[in-house]
C-alpha cells in the first residue's frame, strides 16, 4: 500500500552476531558440558538450542567462539549454527545485562498498558528496547505474547513472570534489582541473574524449580469455583457409549 510500511520491533542490534567481538569465557569445563548436552540426544544436532543457552550462560551472548565450538562438536558449519542463533529471539547477538527485562506488548498486555510499561522502562533505564545499560546491569526487550494474558500486563526478569504490572510496580522492581535485594517472582523462583537462568535452560537445574506458587489466582479461579459449587468431572464409567450414528 502506498504511503505505508511494515513496522518491525527488532532492533538493528539483532541483525546478526557480532563477529568483531571475539572475547569469550568458554573453558574446558564448558566444552565438556556442551559435549554432555549433545550426548543426551539420539541425533546430536538436536542439541543446538540448549548448547546455545549454555554459551550464553558463560559469555552473556551468542559469541563467535560459542558458535565455532558448537559447530566443531556437532560436525556442522558455523553458518548452520549462526542460522539457528539468529532465528530465535531468546539468543542475544550483543551482551545482555545481569538482569534481562522483557515487557510484553502483544494484544491483551498492550490494551492494559504494556506499551506504557515499556516506555517507562526505557526512561527508567536510559536505554531503548534491544539495548543494555552502560554498567551492564540491565538489558531491555519488547516481548511477544508470554501466554499469560490473565495476568496482563506482564513483565519478565530473567524469564520469570511479574504479573499485573503498573509503572509504579515496575519502577520499584528495577530499584530492588539494582540494590541487590532479594526479589522473587509471584509465580516462580527468587531472581538470580540472566546468566544463571540461561544455564537452567541449557539443562542444568539449580534446585529452585519448586520455588514459589505453582499457579496464581487467575489460573486457579475455575478450580476454586468448582470446589465451592461442589462440581466434579463426570465419572467415565457413567458416560453412555456413543450410538453407532454418533460414532460415525
Amino acid at each position: 500500500m502506498s504511503g505505508h510500511e511494515f513496522q518491525s520491533h527488532f532492533s538493528d542490534a539483532d541483525s546478526g552476531v557480532d563477529f568483531d567481538d571475539q572475547s569469550t569465557n568458554i573453558t574446558e569445563q564448558t566444552i565438556e558440558e556442551l559435549r554432555a548436552i549433545a550426548a543426551r540426544y539420539p541425533q546430536s544436532h538436536s542439541a543446538v538450542l540448549p548448547m546455545l543457552h549454555l554459551v550464553q550462560s558463560v559469555d552473556g551472548r551468542v559469541s563467535p567462539a560459542g558458535i565455532r565450538t558448537i559447530a566443531e562438536l556437532l560436525g556442522q558449519t558455523e553458518a548452520q549454527i549462526t542460522g539457528v542463533a539468529t532465528f530465535y529471539t531468546m539468543y542475544k547477538r550483543r551482551p545482555a545485562g545481569e538482569h534481562h527485562i522483557g515487557v510484553c506488548t502483544t494484544t491483551t498486555c498492550a490494551v492494559l498498558g504494556g506499551d506504557i510499561l515499556l516506555s517507562c522502562m526505557e526512561k527508567k533505564l536510559g536505554i531503548t528496547e534491544g539495548q543494555t545499560t552502560a554498567d551492564g546491569k540491565f538489558s531491555l526487550e519488547r516481548l511477544e505474547c508470554n501466554a499469560a494474558c490473565d495476568y496482563a500486563p506482564v513483565m519478565m526478569v530473567n524469564w520469570e513472570f511479574f504479573d499485573n504490572m503498573t509503572p509504579q510496580k515496575a519502577d520499584e522492581l528495577v530499584d530492588a534489582l539494582f540494590s541487590g535485594g532479594e526479589v522473587a517472582s509471584p509465580r516462580g523462583a527468587t531472581i538470580t541473574s540472566w546468566k544463571e537462568a540461561e544455564r537452567v535452560l541449557a539443562g542444568f537445574p539449580d534446585g529452585r524449580a519448586d520455588e514459589g506458587p505453582s499457579g496464581g489466582e487467575a489460573s486457579l479461579r475455575g478450580t476454586r469455583i468448582a470446589q465451592e459449587q461442589g462440581w466434579t468431572a463426570p465419572n467415565a464409567a457413567d458416560i453412555p457409549a456413543p450410538t453407532q450414528e454418533e460414532a460415525k
